[in-house]
């Protein structure tokens, strides 16, 4: 139970119970996985698809978690989002990184060649 520093227990209509931790989605998976008779851990997503774990990063990856509602994942699939958006985001400034080198150090501009014309011969 959650004792807050003034000693005495902390008011469980208040919010801070488990039914806190969980989001509205999370609660309705579970109550049909109950009535259902299955176990409350969900496999099933991991069958549907790449997952994002396994999810290069690039663009797909990122359009994949910004189309995801975050209040329907369970803790599961919440933990591999947000490892999945980490991920992504030391990619991108991998990329940002690159680019800054390139724009701070551009290479050298070489003009193109003029290209070769073959001799003929002096009639």
């Amino acid at each position: 139970m959650y004792t807050p520093s003034s000693g005495s227990p902390a008011d469980q209509s208040g919010g801070d119970g488990l039914a806190k931790a969980m989001s509205p989605g999370v609660v309705d998976y579970l109550f049909r996985q109950l009535v259902a008779g299955r176990p409350a851990e969900d496999v099933q997503w991991e069958q549907e698809g790449i997952s994002l774990a396994a999810q290069p990063e690039g663009a797909e990856l990122a359009r994949r978690l910004a189309e995801t509602d975050i209040d329907a994942l369970t803790p599961v699939e919440l933990f591999h989002y947000v490892r999945a958006a980490q991920r992504l985001s030391s990619w991108a400034e991998d990329l940002r990184q690159a680019a800054v080198g390139r724009y701070c150090h551009p290479p050298a501009y070489h003009p193109p060649a003029e290209p070769s014309r073959p001799r003929y011969p002096a009639s």
